[in-house]
């Protein structure tokens, strides 16, 4: 019998774990006392982007604002925005 894997590479299983990836990092920050203002709260929640959300959540491993967060690759986070 054949399992249907399909739901979990569906738009909703996508958005499902890009919430989840948006709730961890806003977890994350919180616990390293990261201030999050309300418009970097609703990037995160609204950023469908798992890949997006991976990498804010590295960043967000040793970063000390959500500018860092935020930050391309090379930019400083004074920059950011």
């Amino acid at each position: 019998m054949a399992v249907d894997l399909s739901f979990f590479q569906s738009q909703t299983a996508q958005q499902l774990r890009a919430e989840g990836r948006a709730k961890d990092l806003l977890l994350l920050l919180g616990h390293r006392g990261v201030e999050v203002s309300e418009e970097d709260r609703e990037r995160i929640v609204g950023c469908g982007d798992p890949d997006v959300l991976g990498l804010w959540f590295r960043k967000a491993l040793t970063a000390t604002s959500t500018a860092e967060v935020f930050a391309s690759d090379g930019e400083s986070g004074a920059d950011a925005g």
